[in-house]
């Protein structure tokens, strides 16, 4: 969401950087709501501006609903099937035409006075309104203007219907909407602040230079100003990993640290995390990793890292990771960062010091999950590992490991729903927990919980494979509420088994570690493990993001595709990492809550791209790119300009060989 008018018309500036400083570049707001985004637009592009005004044409009885709308030179647009559906007579039409044509003819005079319209022939005229839901003003706008035979028109504006958009790029040179929410509601609904523009603030806006001396004394921020205020924000770190000093002074008494990526294969980032985390647990006493990783699978590092179960080395410890997409823990930097946790938990234990364990958060585990659960109970109590034997066979009938095939199953009637046995599994597990942890001490605690959050997993991921199918949003925040309640759940086990308060660095993409409150999917309702840790956990967590300009990364091109080595192109305009990238070194950290001028400009909305375990370039800006307040989304961000595709362990060919660049062989 964009705080206000003035806030969006700074991002399509940003947006229409290709016409800064044409000297045929007219802006045209369309008046009222239009021209405060107008003005901004102007003021970027150091262009002139002046007011277009377009009235609605109302349905009779329903003049919230437009058939149409009337431009300045008395042209008139009209949505003709909607007139015929209505059966709207001449007669009404005229009325409206009539009334609404005298307003018109009063706006113009009041906000110009007796200065004429600017002449816009020969001009690229830059038509731009506050948002658009039919398009029908604007198109009225665009029919007006081309009476007026500039040499170009481009529509701009904040927020629009994706058809809307498409519709007049079929009749307009260019269409720049910044956001194309979806389902579209209303243009109210992309503002914080959406209150109505008064003729007051129109004259005054019109009366103030977007050009020459004036100019900058009514701009509230400028793109490039803003990377001067972050370059003096900014704080040196190498490779991307911070000073001492500023890595503790960030952390502070936190007890959570979640720690992101803007790619689920990039070196760097996953090189860095690992050395800040080396750090934590070596200077601020930090007991667990968590990262985004499937509860089984991580556990099997979990045992080997404390010194327990039968692996022998650290890689041999990461082959239970063997879903899609395996190079996310089976690298290079994640094999080297598990050594070392397992020499550091060794000198733990001959020092008497607590070690530092590794867990997983993620659900996508069904199978795993439950043979975990009955391979658990087998030991301590074969009754009822029969009785979940029973329960689980309910998914029988689905073959193979696949969780998808049994949502779609069960969403579309095709198959039984097991939710009340996984439900039924879960409690008898609860009800017999203090039972079998009782058996054993410290580990059998630790078998005890390791199987109950087995058994959660099973629980929400039948839920999620069941709810993937009925929509995006409400799959991703059962996920993002499952991560954050084993995190939850985690924290409070390993409290009871250290007698003290624990200590947690969190693994996850940027997508899952903001906060969602300040980002576009946010407003359509997705949530965060990040933003849930700050409503639970408060001042005692800190969020840290990544981000990239270029470079190459390790993705696939589909799902279930192999890993390949693929070019990273350079950030969009009007992104972060654009702007990161133009303050003009190669890694930093810079603090959102650095001071008040730092915090501003990092709270103007801007593109943010993530890259997940698929990178596809040709659909970057729909598939990769999304609005965001860094300053409300993340306490601190690190970004590192050029970066590298993440190691495998396994490397396929298409890795090895790599993406060749768009400008090979020429390197232009």
């Amino acid at each position: 969401m964009f705080r206000d008018r003035r806030e969006a018309g700074r991002v399509l500036g940003e947006l229409l950087e290709a016409y800064r400083g044409d000297p045929r570049v007219v802006v045209l707001g369309l008046a009222r709501g239009g021209v405060p985004v107008a003005w901004e637009v102007a003021a970027a592009l150091g262009a002139p501006l002046d007011a277009f005004v377009v009235r609605k044409l109302g349905v009779p009885g329903r003049e919230e609903f437009a058939m149409g709308a009337l431009a300045s030179g008395g042209v008139v647009v009209l949505n003709d099937d909607l007139v015929r559906d209505l059966a709207i007579t001449p007669e009404q039409l005229r009325r409206v035409v009539d009334r609404e044509g005298r307003e018109l003819v009063r706006r113009e005079a009041a906000y110009r006075g007796n200065r004429p319209p600017t002449d816009v022939a020969g001009k690229i005229a830059i038509l731009v309104d506050d948002g658009l839901v039919t398009g029908a003003s604007m198109h009225a706008a665009v029919d007006a203007l081309r009476e007026q035979e500039p040499e170009q028109i481009v529509v701009a504006v904040p927020a629009a219907p994706e058809s809307t958009c498409r519709d007049l790029r079929a009749v307009v040179d260019d269409v720049v909407c910044a956001t194309m929410p979806f389902p579209f509601r209303a243009v109210g609904d992309s503002f914080w602040n959406f209150a109505q523009v008064t003729d007051e603030e129109v004259r005054t806006l019109l009366r103030t230079p977007t050009v020459g001396p004036g100019t900058p004394n009514a701009r509230i921020l400028e793109f490039n100003s803003a990377a001067g205020i972050v370059r003096l924000a900014s704080r040196e770190a190498p490779d991307g990993v911070p000073a001492p000093q500023d890595l503790l002074d960030l952390v502070g008494d936190a007890r959570i640290v979640l720690i992101g990526e803007s790619s689920h294969g990039t070196h760097e980032f996953y090189a860095a995390r690992a050395e800040i985390t080396r750090r934590l647990i070596e200077e601020k006493g930090f007991t667990a990793v968590a990262a985004e990783a499937d509860w089984p699978d991580a556990y099997r590092v979990n045992r080997y890292v404390r010194g327990h179960g039968s692996d022998t080395s650290a890689e041999e410890a990461l082959r239970g990771f063997e879903r899609f997409p395996a190079w996310m823990w089976r690298n290079t930097v994640v094999r080297d960062f598990v050594a070392w946790l397992r020499e550091h938990n060794d000198r733990c234990a001959t020092d008497g010091r607590d070690q530092t364990g590794f867990y997983g958060l993620d659900l996508y585990s069904l199978h795993r999950s439950m043979r975990e659960v009955i391979d658990y109970l087998d030991r301590v109590d074969p009754a009822a590992a029969q009785r979940a034997r029973a329960r689980y066979s309910c998914f029988e009938h689905v073959s193979g490991e696949d969780g998808q095939a049994y949502g779609y199953a069960a969403a579309f009637g095709a198959g039984e729903s097991c939710e009340q046995q996984v439900v039924d599994q879960l409690v008898d597990l609860q009800h017999h927990a203090l039972e079998y942890a009782r058996r054993g001490g410290i580990l059998a605690d630790d078998d005890q919980f390791y199987a109950e959050r087995n058994a959660w997993s099973v629980r929400d991921a039948e839920e999620y494979y069941r709810t993937m199918f009925g929509g995006r949003v409400s799959s991703w925040n059962l996920r993002d509420r499952h991560m954050a309640d084993t995190l939850d759940a985690l924290i409070a086990h390993l409290d009871r088994r250290l007698g003290s308060t624990a200590r947690v660095v969190v693994w996850a993409h940027n997508s899952h570690v903001g906060d969602a409150r300040a980002t576009e999917v946010g407003t359509q309702g997705e949530l965060t493990v990040g933003q849930l840790v700050r409503e639970r956990y408060r001042d005692d967590c800190r969020l840290i993001g990544f981000s990239t300009y270029a470079g190459t990364v390790t993705a696939a091109s589909e799902w279930g595709g192999p890993a390949e080595r693929k070019v990273v192109r350079a950030a969009l305009p009007s992104s972060v990492e654009e702007l990161f990238h133009e303050v003009g070194k190669d890694a930093f950290l810079v603090r959102t809550d650095h001071d008040r001028r730092t915090a501003d400009t990092l709270r103007v909305a801007r593109l943010e791209r993530a890259i997940g375990v698929i990178y596809r370039p040709e659909t970057e800006r729909q598939s990769h790119y999304f609005y965001t307040r860094l300053s409300d989304q993340f306490d601190a961000v690190i970004h590192i300009d050029t970066t590298h595709a993440l190691e495998p362990l396994e490397r396929t060919s298409l890795w090895v060989e790599g993406e060749m660049p768009e400008t090979y062989p020429f390197a232009l």
